[in-house]
């Protein structure tokens, strides 16, 4: 599944790291970003092991089975909580990205060797289209903007008041990276 072992050394940093962060973030105050933050920990933990070159760690087909079990568990999860909340269909869309790949290695282990040729071309083309223009559309919302200067006591307050774990931009941050990191990972299957 994966290219040069520099490059996918480099993804699993990128994913632990992601995943280390989201758990911090579960450290919120507010409920709903703690269970996404919760979500998110698990596909950052879940992409760094999966991006473990071939070399070093050959999961037996059975390991990639429990992912798809795993992932496909988190996708029903998800389906359920974007009834109420439109904004974990993207949670969904990474699930079902998961348990894509995983099935794709299980049925044809010699792909996580770097062989490629696992996954449906179209599929695969679907995913990648969409994580590439999430990738760039979360980007654009990190880019910085020109902003009025706070006035009042009001703003020095609601700066204060908002905890690192709840700063919706460090969230953006840490999907943006798994974004990266699934298309990274879709272009070596």
């Amino acid at each position: 599944m994966h290219g040069p072992a520099q490059a996918a050394w480099l993804l699993v940093a990128l994913c632990a790291g992601t995943g280390a962060y989201c758990l911090l973030r579960m450290r919120s105050r507010i409920e709903e970003q703690r269970r996404t933050a919760g979500g998110e920990a698990l596909m950052g933990f879940g992409m760094a092991v999966m991006a473990v070159p071939a070399a070093v760690l050959a999961p037996p087909r059975w390991a990639w089975l429990v992912y798809t079990a795993v992932f496909g568990a988190a996708a029903l999860h998800t389906v359920w909580a974007a009834r109420t909340h439109p904004h974990h269909l993207h949670h969904l869309v990474g699930a079902f990205a998961m348990v894509y790949m995983s099935v794709a290695m299980a049925t044809a282990p010699g792909a996580h060797a770097g062989h490629g040729g696992a996954g449906v071309p179209l599929l695969t083309g679907a995913l990648l289209l969409y994580f590439a223009g999430y990738v760039l559309w979360s980007g654009a919302r990190l880019a910085p903007r020109a902003v009025a200067a706070p006035t009042g006591d009001t703003a020095a307050g609601g700066a204060a008041a908002l905890g690192w774990a709840d700063r919706s931009e460090l969230a953006l941050a840490c999907r943006l990276s798994m974004g990266i990191g699934m298309v990274a990972m879709l272009l070596t299957l």
